[in-house]
């Protein structure tokens, strides 16, 4: 799979030694969890994708390493990200089938999850980091509420953007890590129960994007739900929305171009072509149009509200489709970034497959600062369309 950038086996069976020795640290206590490679860990490499920062050894951990190694989390090494987790991609391959790619930045966590080398791994998401890699693995991929999980030591691309979250087999895992490497311990989720969220079923302004398997993989995920008495209704997004998916890229251009400019005034010529062109788009956004996509945020981020009073949580296309071939791209991040932009919580969970044979998936979206409650939701809708999907 090609899934880590860093391995040091003999020192997680080490750490995990020294944990069998002591008292029971916490939520995570011997449990191995991936750490993506744009996250600082104060005994592993962080190369952040980048062979500028080869070798290079933060002197102290990003903040939800540090709060998951406090409740006994065993970190076997650092999971591939994408070159500063824009679009150059690494080597990792989809466990599924080696010639698709598993989406991307977090491509050696979904994919090290997907194949079971670890049961939690942390991921970031930016525009659509956690949710397209999840569903093209089929895994869950938990985007918190923004700034749920502290982004203190992450590689900072968007102060606007930047969410930190968690790939596992279940949501119950997923919330598992979310609540032990934020300190919201109210997100630990027990066993399922009875409950009937209402649910708006919504194709998005970029439903003509999707592929007939995501499409189908939606509305076979409504009727599903329908069928078993759940409250499931149709809800369109005011016509506002037609443009977030635009002003969110607007934003993460112009604050990528921002943030990595150590690294394009001092190293211009060591970014890969790809990385080089994102940058040069971003110089390309003058300052009206940055601020007039915040504006359009922020004024959806106002509409979502009334277009919550009737529904919990909406049920929403993951991705275009399934993972595409080749590994020279890790496919659409479209379907998910007005969700990052809306600053709620979002989790993908794997439903069906495609023509090829890949992972389909569906993903629930809520409100900004609803996590408990949505994760509980999200639950209930895992639990009602069946076992995640597993070769």
């Amino acid at each position: 799979m090609h899934a880590w950038a860093w391995l040091d086996p003999d020192a997680a069976l080490a750490q995990a030694r020294r944990l069998d020795r002591g008292p029971l640290l916490g939520l995570l206590h011997g449990l191995p969890v991936g750490v993506k490679d744009l996250m600082d860990t104060e005994d592993m490499p962080t190369a952040y994708g980048s062979p500028l920062y080869a070798g290079y050894r933060p002197q102290r951990d990003a903040a939800t390493v540090a709060l998951a190694r406090a409740q006994g989390a065993v970190f076997p090494g650092k999971t591939v990200t994408t070159e500063f987790a824009v679009f150059h991609p690494g080597p990792t391959t989809n466990p599924h089938n080696p010639a698709h790619t598993p989406g991307g930045s977090s491509s050696g966590s979904a994919a090290a999850v997907a194949d079971r080398m670890v049961p939690l791994a942390f991921a970031t998401q930016t525009g659509g980091s956690i949710i397209r890699p999840a569903a093209y693995c089929g895994i869950v991929g938990y985007k918190p509420s923004f700034n749920t999980l502290p982004r203190q030591g992450v590689k900072a691309l968007s102060d606007h953007l930047d969410t930190i979250g968690s790939l596992a087999r279940t949501v119950r895992d997923a919330a598992l890590l979310a609540a032990a490497a934020s300190g919201f311990h109210d997100l630990v989720l027990e066993d399922p129960q009875p409950l009937v969220p209402r649910v708006g079923l919504c194709r998005t302004w970029e439903w003509d994007h999707c592929e007939a398997a995501q499409q189908q993989a939606l509305l076979g995920a409504g009727e599903r739900l329908a069928r078993a008495g759940w409250p499931v209704m149709p809800l369109d997004l005011p016509e506002a929305f037609a443009s977030l998916a635009a002003a969110q890229y607007t934003v993460m251009l112009r604050q990528q171009y921002q943030s990595l400019s150590v690294e394009r005034l001092g190293h211009w010529e060591a970014l890969s072509p790809n990385l080089q062109d994102i940058l040069a788009q971003g110089e390309a956004i003058t300052d009206a149009a940055h601020w007039q996509a915040i504006a359009r945020i922020a004024h959806c981020k106002a509409l979502f509200r009334d277009v919550m009073r009737t529904v919990d949580v909406l049920l929403v296309p993951s991705v275009t489709g399934e993972a595409p071939k080749g590994l020279a791209s890790t496919g659409s991040p479209l379907l998910n970034r007005i969700w990052t932009a809306l600053h709620g919580p979002a989790l993908t969970l794997p439903f069906g497959r495609g023509p090829q044979g890949l992972p389909t998936a569906v993903t629930v979206a809520g409100l900004e600062g609803s996590d408990r409650t949505f994760l509980q939701a999200a639950q209930a809708i895992e639990a009602q369309l069946g076992e995640p999907y597993n070769d």
